[in-house]
């Protein structure tokens, strides 16, 4: 959605008007929901709640969006952040097995556990390491196309991706209880 469409349905929203927030519902909601999920590495009930919290959030704060600094997506991509940082933070994950048993050999639950351990390592990484994984994973762009949108080199670039990705290998391996909660 063009930024002058965003800036449009902002005020219109500001004064109540219901369409204009289905507007930007409907134009940022697949996007939204695609990178919560791959921030809470394709927990769907995870994701679910994170993306509900942030529309609510959203919903409370926006007056506090400024189209002049940034998209709407954009925007509420650092909400969505924020929302499963807390979630991963604040609410401790239950053992998927009681401590008296062994641990099924079920491939769900040792995929859930290793979904979460995922997320706490990307909870983990800086802000810069995390955008340049999601634009290359997630949104699937080359590294020429991240070089020209953030005005950088390819090289500059492949050393960034390089960086976070080890940044990534080494929280994620770091992480060697994966039924607790995120380190802090």
């Amino acid at each position: 959605m063009p930024a002058d469409d965003e800036r449009r349905l902002h005020r219109a929203v500001l004064r109540g008007d219901e369409r204009a927030w289905r507007s930007l519902y409907d134009a940022c909601f697949a996007d939204l929901d695609a990178y919560v999920l791959w921030r809470c590495a394709g927990l769907r009930d995870r994701a679910d709640d994170a993306v509900q919290d942030t529309w609510l959030t959203a919903v409370r704060r926006i007056a506090d969006f400024d189209p002049d600094r940034g998209r709407f997506l954009a925007w509420l991509r650092g909400i969505a952040a924020n929302v499963v940082r807390a979630q991963f933070r604040h609410r401790h994950a239950e053992p998927l097995v009681s401590e008296n048993h062994p641990a099924p050999e079920d491939a769900r639950v040792q995929r859930r556990e290793q979904a979460e351990q995922i997320v706490r390592a990307l909870i983990c990484l800086p802000e810069r390491y995390e955008r340049a994984l999601r634009a290359k994973y997630l949104d699937r762009m080359s590294v020429q196309a991240m070089a020209a949108a953030w005005n950088e080199t390819p090289k500059a670039i492949e050393s960034l991706l390089s960086r976070a990705r080890e940044a990534f290998r080494t929280a994620y391996a770091d992480d060697d209880e994966p039924h607790l909660s995120p380190k802090r």
